[in-house]
C-alpha cells in the first residue's frame, strides 16, 4: 500500500487511458477506482495526480454506448465519444495525446482488473523504466468450446514472467503496459495498420529499434470474456491479412511468418496451400462448431496465409 511517506522517488502522475469498440467497459473504471482508494490522501494533497480517459471508438451497439457514458461521471473520469470508428492504432495515439499527465496506462476495455491487489500500486512503484508490461492472464477455462479461450489459455502457460523478460520486446502486448507520454507521442502506434492486428507487434518493433527501455512486472489483467468462435476466427484471418501487407515491416517478429517464407520446407508449404484451397472452408466450420482444437487452428492460419494474394 502506498503511504505519503514513501511517494518520493515513485511515479506522481498517471493517466489510465482505455480503448473500447463495443466493449462495456463501466465495471472495468469501477475496479480502477477501489484500487487508487488508497492514494486518496496522496490525491487530495496533489502529491499524485490521475485520471481514467474513456474513448469510445464508434461503438455500434447503443446499450454498451449508454453504459460508457456513465463513466464520465465517475471520480476522475472522462468519457470521449468519437462516432466513427479510427482503428486499434490511432485511438491509443489520440488518447496519447488527449492525456494530461506524464505516464499512459492503456488498458484493453475486454479486461478485468482484481480490486484488491495494488494493480495500480504496482505500476506506479515499478523499476524505472520508459515502457513497463504487466501481464495477461486466463482465469476462467469455461468449457463451452470457445476456441479463444482455449488458444489464450495455452499463450498464456507461454507468457510467464520470466520467459517475457527473456525476449521483452517480442513478448510486448497493448492489452496492460505503461508507458511515458514523451516517448508515446515520438514513437506512436503505425496508423498504417486500419485492420485488426500486429499494431502491437509494431509497437515492441518500434521500442527495440530506437532502444527504448522495457521492463517486465507482474501486473497483470486478466481475461474472463472471450469472443464467440466464429469471431474469433473472423478476427484472425483479419490478423493474418495484416501480416501480409506488413511482411516486410514484420519480419524476425512472426513466427507463422518466418514458417511461411522457410525455404527447406516449400515442398510441404505449397502442398499445404493446396490442401487448404480444397477444404479450407471445412476446416473452418469445424473451428467454429466443434471442440477447439488448437494444432487445426495453427493449420488453418497458415494455410490461409499461404493463400493470401
Amino acid at each position: 500500500m502506498l503511504r505519503t511517506e514513501y511517494m518520493r522517488g515513485l511515479r506522481k502522475e498517471l493517466s489510465v487511458l482505455i480503448p473500447t469498440y463495443n466493449h462495456n467497459c463501466y465495471k472495468l473504471v469501477h475496479c480502477l477506482l477501489a484500487n487508487v482508494e488508497t492514494l486518496r490522501g496522496e490525491i487530495e494533497r496533489g502529491d499524485f495526480r490521475f485520471e481514467i480517459v474513456v474513448a469510445d471508438d464508434g461503438s455500434t451497439d447503443p446499450a454498451v454506448v449508454e453504459s460508457n457514458r456513465r463513466t464520465g461521471s465517475l471520480p476522475h473520469s472522462r468519457y470521449i465519444e468519437r462516432g466513427f470508428n479510427s482503428g486499434r492504432a490511432a485511438i491509443r495515439n489520440f488518447l496519447a495525446r488527449e492525456a494530461r499527465y506524464e505516464w499512459l496506462l492503456f488498458l484493453d476495455a475486454d479486461v478485468d482488473v482484481d480490486s484488491r491487489n495494488n494493480f495500480l500500486n504496482l505500476y506506479v512503484s515499478a523499476e524505472e523504466a520508459d515502457v513497463v508490461y504487466g501481464g495477461l492472464e486466463v482465469w476462467i477455462y469455461n468449457k463451452n468450446r470457445k476456441l479463444r479461450c482455449a488458444y489464450e489459455s495455452e499463450a498464456w502457460r507461454k507468457r510467464t514472467l520470466e520467459q517475457r523478460r527473456l525476449e521483452p520486446y517480442e513478448s510486448f502486448s497493448t492489452a496492460n503496459f505503461m508507458v511515458r507520454r514523451e516517448v508515446m507521442l515520438s514513437h506512436p502506434f503505425d496508423e498504417r495498420i486500419e485492420r485488426y492486428g500486429y499494431e502491437d507487434v509494431l509497437f515492441g518493433r518500434e521500442l527495440e529499434r530506437s532502444g527504448i527501455s522495457i521492463n517486465h512486472i507482474n501486473a497483470p489483467v486478466y481475461l474472463f470474456t472471450f469472443d464467440d468462435n466464429a469471431e474469433f476466427v473472423r478476427k484472425t484471418e483479419e490478423s493474418l491479412e495484416t501480416l501480409h501487407e506488413f511482411r516486410d515491416d514484420l519480419r524476425g517478429y512472426s513466427h507463422l511468418l518466418a514458417t511461411a517464407e522457410k525455404p527447406k520446407l516449400k515442398p510441404l508449404l505449397w502442398a499445404l496451400a493446396m490442401g487448404h484451397r480444397l477444404w479450407g472452408e471445412a476446416v473452418r466450420e469445424a473451428l467454429i462448431k466443434g471442440r477447439p482444437r488448437l494444432w487445426l487452428f495453427s493449420l488453418y492460419k497458415l494455410g490461409y496465409y499461404l493463400n493470401i494474394k
